[in-house]
């Protein structure tokens, strides 16, 4: 009986890695065309549509307009290579199903302000994923093309115990609203990549709500980026989230402290965390070697508003008051149910779930400012 659980078991998680890995090889085929028109890269667009297909697009009144594969790739080939468009991409949906898949990105326009939704259809041709068919429909925007790097964590229990945990889905939501309404695209990073665990849900909150129902935000959650899938230098900040979930693996990744201090040290990037998920920043270094959070005041969830005889309290394999301190932050917080933020410069920290939103305020009036002084 044992030796049929794990044979199930094994089978289970290669048709995971089997689906993982298709998902991964339409993704790059979606790529293929986002990069491919944002720097008039004929030879990736062509790549990336089956020779005979046809794309759908609207002419000014609305009109269905039927063009040829063929025919929309030559109206790159006689620009410059290699030369931004303006246009940039994001994908924000794949479902595939035995060599036919479907597949949605956003292409933002941001001088134009235009935001585009593509829809593809794509089939598995000898082997190749190959869009043979794409619709567009475009839509007035705010969106800027900039870029926030949301921190999540991939850990569903408390230490070694069996206490389930998870990110703070209220944290999320109310920075993910903030950052959206004001134009921001937002991605997520976990130190495995792949679904992460929610805490925290409630259905009563009208925002959190919509988003739970949301298919494009729940896609994210459910498909999150991994380390090297990021490029450091295409985000304007980083923000680490909280739930218990972010005590365990995000505070010791290497490869997500790399990806902050040079979005913080080579890009001029803000750091920003709330509530546990400040256990996150607790252990970055800058090139000097000196902590982060050296001489900077620092907010977050306090010890003094832990059950410490609680036994989730007792797997924490560290307190984030006391290590910031013994690092030579200053640590501030205020009453239980209070908003509070911390500036310090192009950190940013809160003490709670309510503080989320007043986090990603402040984060996008530091960004404004600098639009402003430029």
């Amino acid at each position: 009986m044992k030796n049929i659980f794990l044979i199930i078991g094994f089978i289970s998680l290669s048709t995971s890695i089997f689906a993982q890995t298709e998902v991964s090889k339409i993704e790059n085929t979606i790529l293929n065309y986002i990069n491919g028109t944002s720097y008039n890269k004929s030879k990736l667009i062509e790549k990336a549509f089956y020779p005979s297909a046809n794309l759908y697009l609207e002419k000014k009144d609305k009109t269905p307009w039927t063009v040829p594969a063929k025919d929309y790739v030559s109206w790159y080939k006689n620009k410059k290579e290699g030369e931004f468009t303006g246009r940039v991409g994001n994908i924000l949906s794949i479902d595939n199903f035995e060599g036919i898949a479907t597949a949605k990105a956003e292409i933002i326009i941001p001088k134009g302000g235009e935001r585009y939704i593509d829809l593809f259809l794509l089939k598995k041709i000898k082997n190749e994923w190959k869009i043979i068919s794409k619709t567009a429909i475009s839509e007035k925007s705010n969106q800027n093309g900039n870029k926030i790097l949301f921190i999540v964590s991939n850990v569903s229990f408390h230490g070694a115990s069996q206490l389930p945990t998870g990110n703070s889905f209220s944290e999320i939501v109310n920075a993910y609203d903030t950052f959206k309404k004001e134009g921001f695209t937002v991605d997520f990073v976990s130190p495995k990549g792949g679904s992460i665990p929610l805490a925290y849900i409630n259905t009563s909150d009208s925002l959190q709500k919509n988003l739970l129902y949301n298919e494009d935000f729940m896609y994210a959650l459910k498909h999150t980026k991994k380390p090297k899938e990021i490029n450091a230098k295409d985000y304007k900040a980083v923000h680490y989230f909280g739930g218990g979930s972010a005590m365990y693996d995000v505070p010791k990744n290497k490869e997500i402290q790399k990806i902050t201090m040079t979005i913080f040290e080579e890009y001029n990037g803000i750091v920003s965390s709330v509530c546990h998920g400040t256990a996150g920043i607790v252990n970055l270094k800058t090139k000097d070697g000196k902590y982060l959070v050296n001489d900077r005041i620092i907010s977050g969830y306090p010890e003094a508003y832990e059950k410490e005889d609680a036994e989730y309290f007792k797997q924490f394999p560290f307190l984030i008051q006391k290590t910031i301190e013994e690092r030579g932050g200053i640590f501030k917080y205020s009453h239980r149910n209070s908003v509070h933020v911390e500036v310090q410069g192009n950190v940013i920290t809160g003490q709670n779930y309510l503080s989320s939103k007043d986090v990603a305020l402040k984060i996008i009036e530091n960004l404004n400012n600098r639009e402003i002084s430029q």
